[in-house]
């Protein structure tokens, strides 16, 4: 057999591969992934309108609950990932952060104030703040390092597919119970207890030895043993996160254009279903070509998603700028959790899942309120057009990177 025989072979075998590979634990993350994200994205596809028409909020007002509430999933990352580093468990960690997101889904439908809604969001994403780190640090104990790429990759294309039955469920409730938004909130509290019930009951952890249990407190000085590797990993991750903002302005751009209310949640259906087909084949290649190349097309993606968004007057050019964005997240986000695992030492990996989900979440913050701002003073296209120019000027900055490396360091 030719090598170039060989080396053909092994290409179209390694998908095939990886998913044999992937334990067992894998697949029940991201199955505990798919229905709690069915139940969040369920919410989250109704929330702005709900927020809008049934309780009068602005969209200002939108920017700074969604940038908060994410801000504040991102800094209680570091905490329970550095707790997860230090307890040498992060399966309890993970599980309490689900449950209390759970508790949280009867709180929307019964809410009377934005005030009601915020604090809800706020728990909420507090419950995602407790269980990221430690999932994303356990996905690294549990894979080999050959085979991360793929594992981060089918994780989010199952959270991806729970993403897309959220709001499908949201679109047929609404249109079985005649746009009657409360009613349907409530249909997101059974896929939640669903989530908490799988991963509490059949993810399994590997087994520690008694030196690998008994660890000295974790202090801020360990930060310093996280290489400089690491630390451009977080520097690109915030860089990545400045250019996008909260999905929410999807959903308000459909609105914004004429789509009727109850066919709203159809954009995070297309957004999510371009996320999730494309979220396992880019993570797949992240272990085997370029990942600097890889990150470069996701950051175009975000740019033409941006572009379509500005320029829509019709459903369809959001819908379309949805895939973009669905598929920018794609080449994105599992591998950028990618980076960071094989970056981080794996005594500090909680750790530094948490940092770099802090960086990240502050940068979300900022965005979500600068975006909240533009499209309260001067419109929603100069929101997307705004977006457009900062992931342009991440794409120019991440081209010359490449460029200027060797080769062999792509």
């Amino acid at each position: 057999m030719s090598r170039a025989t060989t080396r053909g072979s092994h290409a179209g075998d390694a998908p095939r591969a990886s998913w044999r590979g992937l334990p067992g634990s894998i697949w029940v993350l991201g199955l505990g992934s798919l229905c709690m994200d069915a139940s969040s994205e369920l919410i989250h596809s109704l929330l702005p309108v709900f927020l809008v028409q049934s309780l009068g909020a602005s969209i200002v007002e939108i920017g700074v609950i969604e940038g908060v509430a994410e801000g504040t999933a991102a800094a209680l990352k570091v905490v329970s990932g550095a707790l997860s580093d230090r307890l040498g468990r992060r399966k309890r960690l993970m599980v309490l952060g689900y449950a209390l997101a759970a508790a949280t889904k009867p709180v929307f439908p019964l809410a009377r104030s934005v005030g009601s809604v915020f604090g809800a969001r706020f728990v909420d994403r507090v419950g995602k703040g407790i269980r990221g780190a430690p999932r994303d640090a356990l996905v690294a104990d549990i894979t080999p390092p050959a085979l991360r790429g793929a594992a981060y990759g089918l994780r989010q294309a199952l959270d991806s597919v729970g993403a897309v039955v959220g709001p499908l469920l949201a679109l047929g409730a609404m249109v079985w119970l005649a746009d009657d938004i409360r009613s349907v909130l409530w249909v997101a509290t059974l896929p939640a207890l669903v989530a908490v019930a799988l991963l509490a009951i059949w993810v399994r952890e590997p087994e520690r030895s008694d030196t690998q249990q008994e660890r000295p407190p974790l202090r801020l000085a360990d930060a310093r043993r996280l290489p400089r590797s690491y630390w451009l990993v977080v520097a690109l991750g915030a860089l990545f996160t400045l250019a996008r903002f909260s999905e929410a302005f999807l959903v308000l751009r459909a609105q914004d254009v004429g789509l009727a209310t109850h066919w709203v949640p159809l954009v995070f259906v297309v957004m999510n279903a371009f996320y999730a087909g494309a979220a396992y084949p880019a993570g797949a290649a992240a272990d085997r070509t370029s990942r600097s190349r890889l990150l470069l097309v996701g950051v175009a993606l975000l740019v033409a998603a941006d572009l379509l968004l500005a320029a829509a007057a019709s459903p369809r050019l959001v819908f379309a700028g949805s895939a973009f964005w669905g598929l920018h997240m794609a080449f994105t986000q599992g591998l950028l959790a990618k980076l960071v695992a094989d970056t981080a030492p794996a005594d500090l990996r909680g750790t530094g899942f948490g940092i770099f989900n802090l960086v990240s979440g502050g940068a979300l913050l900022l965005a979500s309120l600068v975006a909240g701002a533009l499209w309260s003073a001067i419109g929603p296209a100069a929101t997307f057009l705004a977006g457009a120019s900062f992931a342009t000027v991440a794409s120019l900055g991440l081209a010359v990177a490449i460029l200027r490396r060797r080769p062999h360091a792509a």
